[in-house]
């Protein structure tokens, strides 16, 4: 974490070559993911977007998804969350 307040968290992550995480969503925190390093790829239920370095996307409330790095390289990245995620995650 580089900021953690209950109003906003900032987390740096890297995620390694041919990681992911579950999909899920969150029930009121809307985010922004910005690429700092590699390649991204943000799934949802019906398309994907690659995110390359400097780039980034906002996922709203509710809203199912699941990041993948689908590269060879390890990919590092910014998480802001308005409000925070704590207890706010719903795997699906």
């Amino acid at each position: 974490h580089l900021l953690k307040r209950a109003d906003i968290s900032v987390i740096q992550e890297r995620v390694p070559a041919g990681g992911a995480e579950v999909m899920h969503y969150h029930e009121v925190a809307r985010q922004f993911f910005y690429i700092l390093e590699g390649e991204g790829t943000m799934v949802f239920e019906e398309r994907e977007v690659v995110l390359d370095k400097c780039q980034g996307l906002e996922i709203q409330p509710q809203v199912k998804h699941q990041f993948k790095n689908r590269s060879n390289a390890e990919v590092h990245f910014l998480v802001i969350s308005v409000l925070t995620t704590r207890g706010d995650r719903i795997n699906v």
